[in-house]
């Protein structure tokens, strides 16, 4: 089981995204050429995560994005914190965001639907983001003119490190009395005299 966790490793290492299991497969397949069961990939994929849960190792395989990836641990942040610092010119713009969130969760979205949320013009940001590969082009809608339609990619759940949009927080995870300043406590008894 070592050989078939040494391959499985080697391609999860190698994957420039978030490999899925299915893709490991495909590849273990064409490789031996014969059919490498599901349960033997994660039997494997079990003990190849295991592997790298010692200390002795500064990342881990996690499962992100719909597929496994090698990340650093939680104690290597501050060092990673320092160069992602330093790379900081290539994080996302508050415009960027804001339109990036309306996509994901009005997706299939058209441009002209992103401006009416947003109140402004969305050319820029919404092209920034296809050329980032966070959103793609998911097709056209059927109404007059028909304009693109745009929605997240895979691109998108990894960055965030999600695996399903489903997994996005829902309007009610947002607690509204967390957000209200100068409420006193008082207003809430003050009717119970």
């Amino acid at each position: 089981m070592d050989f078939l966790g040494n391959h499985i490793e080697a391609l999860i290492f190698c994957a420039p995204k978030p490999i899925q299991k299915k893709e490991i497969q495909n590849c273990l397949n064409e490789m031996f050429e014969a059919d490498v069961p599901l349960k033997d990939i994660d039997t494997a994929l079990e003990q190849v995560e295991e592997k790298y849960q010692e200390e002795s190792y500064s990342f881990e395989i996690i499962k992100t994005g719909g597929g496994y990836q090698f990340l650093t641990k939680p104690a290597y942040q501050a060092s990673i914190g320092i160069l992602l610092k330093q790379q900081s010119k290539k994080r996302l713009s508050t415009s960027a965001l804001e339109t990036l969130s309306i996509i994901a969760y009005k997706q299939p979205v058209t441009k002209s639907e992103i401006e009416q949320i947003r109140g402004v013009n969305c050319d820029y940001t919404v092209q920034k983001l296809l050329e980032k590969e966070l959103v793609e082009i998911k097709g056209k809608a059927e109404s007059i003119g028909r304009p693109l339609l745009y929605g997240t990619s895979d691109r998108f759940m990894d960055y965030f490190g999600i695996n399903d949009i489903k997994e996005l927080p829902t309007p009610k995870d947002f607690n509204n009395s967390d957000n209200e300043i100068g409420q006193l406590e008082a207003d809430s008894t003050s009717n119970e005299d």
